[in-house]
């Protein structure tokens, strides 16, 4: 298996530390609005490549962070008059509902910031006494100067950086590069006690101190946006290997931007929609395939025409799988039994899988794999069971498993409402049909019989409506 390292700019052959199990951390979010569907592109792609690290045998231990203690947060907090706390506890508690919402799996954790204080200021405390951060009355800032690799995953020297960064002037700092591990307390603002005073701690130490505590010194996969490529990640690059002697990531991975009209989505731009926004709109499984059907790496444009499609693409999906149930239902030995090589299908799927997560050719696959599952179906008026049995087994390996983009559990449910409701309006209209004729116990008896069941009528004068109580 292939992995795109942004480190090495080449696609690497896959060898976890410690497998089968495998380390992943994501940059989560900064807790002080609804996430935008730029960032949710980056949430469901590491949640396909989590879960296809998993049909392939590994167990993934999946850490996604929690920023709850920022800049933003403080500023949102002064807005809405709240605690950063209150800011940041709400607007936390909408992301995890969002990312259910998105189908993405939980996590195996979700550490926040201000839970791990004291795993940075350890970190910090480490990088002084190598010489490495410096104090300027209270706040600790790091000296990139002194990690001679600095610049290595962006691949620019430090006058490259500094050159075509937009750095923030601070005259406490030796080098326009260097950057805030501790900020010294403000009034008004949330703040730890530490070896030099009260304060906060800086963005990049957090997960720093967040990813080696739960998954080691060395982990296997750091995934995010390709905007945090410099400078978080450079910097946490910089803390971790300098305060352990060890290498901090063996695969960086990032996701490309999602743009509107060409220009990257963002808040600062205010050319963006909310995650739950869009959900409104298209469903969990049509936003998965709009994003699969893309290389993660590249720019993707934000389209609802492109959303539509993928919504009709679901469509087909969902009415093959409908198919399928009921062809398992009808329990059929002594059909047809047509021949397709579900084995191939496999074979492509994990190929085009294997080469860096080519989920575009992945879903090609699958809809390939549909194509010719309904040629098959059209063709043929009996059909033994075990067809449709390892039709769906495919399926729900691959599209569901893997790239989440149908669910065969909730489709089921959807049938069980949908019919629930067919059920009891066929109950109203035999009613209004008794009542006609004059049959008021028959009609009675339905009205009670319902309501055992918590389904309340009412009468009036357009009709008779319900509704479950």
């Amino acid at each position: 298996m292939l992995i795109n390292n942004t480190f090495s700019k080449t696609k690497e052959e896959f060898r976890p530390i410690n497998p089968p199990n495998v380390t992943m951390y994501v940059c989560g979010p900064t807790v002080y609005d609804y996430f935008h569907i730029g960032n949710a592109r980056s949430f469901i792609m590491a949640d396909i490549i989590r879960r296809y690290l998993e049909f392939k045998g590994y167990s993934v231990n999946f850490l996604l962070n929690i920023t709850d203690i920022e800049d933003k947060i403080i500023r949102r907090s002064k807005e809405e008059n709240k605690t950063a706390q209150e800011v940041s506890e709400f607007y936390a508690k909408a992301f995890n509902n969002d990312l259910a919402s998105l189908k993405v799996k939980p996590a195996t954790r979700n550490p926040k910031a201000t839970e791990h204080i004291n795993e940075m200021i350890s970190i910090i405390a480490g990088l002084v006494e190598k010489g490495i951060a410096y104090n300027v009355d209270g706040n600790l800032f790091y000296d990139v100067t002194k990690f001679p690799d600095y610049g290595k995953l962006s691949g620019k020297n430090l006058e490259e950086l500094e050159a075509g960064a937009r750095i923030e002037v601070n005259e406490q700092k030796k080098n326009p590069l260097d950057f805030a591990l501790w900020k010294k307390a403000k009034e008004g603002e949330p703040s730890w006690d530490s070896p030099w005073g009260k304060g906060r701690p800086g963005w990049h130490i957090e997960c720093s101190a967040m990813s080696t505590k739960y998954l080691g010194n060395t982990i296997d996969i750091h995934a995010g946006g390709n905007d945090l490529i410099f400078p978080h990640h450079e910097n946490e690059i910089a803390q971790s290997e300098a305060c352990f002697n060890q290498k901090f990531v063996k695969y960086w991975m990032h996701f490309g931007f999602l743009n509107i009209q060409n220009e990257k989505m963002s808040k600062s731009l205010g050319n963006f929609f909310t995650a739950r926004e869009i959900l409104k709109k298209y469903s969990a499984e049509a936003i998965r395939l709009f994003f699969a059907q893309t290389y993660y790496g590249g720019p993707l444009n934000f389209s609802e025409e492109l959303l539509s499609a993928a919504e009709k693409g679901v469509e087909k999906i969902v009415n093959l799988a409908e198919m399928i149930d009921a062809g398992i239902k009808k329990n059929i030995e002594d059909g047809a039994q047509p021949d397709i090589d579900f084995k191939n299908y496999y074979m492509q799927f994990t190929e085009v899988m294997d080469d860096d997560f080519n989920t575009s050719k992945a879903v090609a696959v699958i809809f390939d794999f549909v194509k010719n599952v309904n040629k098959i179906v059209s063709e043929n008026e009996r059909i033994n069971s075990s067809f449709f049995s390892e039709t769906k087994k495919f399926l729900v390996d691959t599209a569901e498993n893997v790239l989440g983009i149908i669910h065969f559990d909730s489709l089921q449910k959807e049938v069980s409402a949908s019919l629930e409701n067919e059920v009891i309006e066929l109950l109203l209209s035999v009613r209004n049909i008794l009542k006609k004729e004059k049959n008021f116990p028959l009609a009675d008896q339905i009205r009670n019989d319902l309501n055992k069941l918590g389904i309340e009528l009412k009468d009036g004068k357009e009709g008779t409506t319900y509704k479950k109580k």
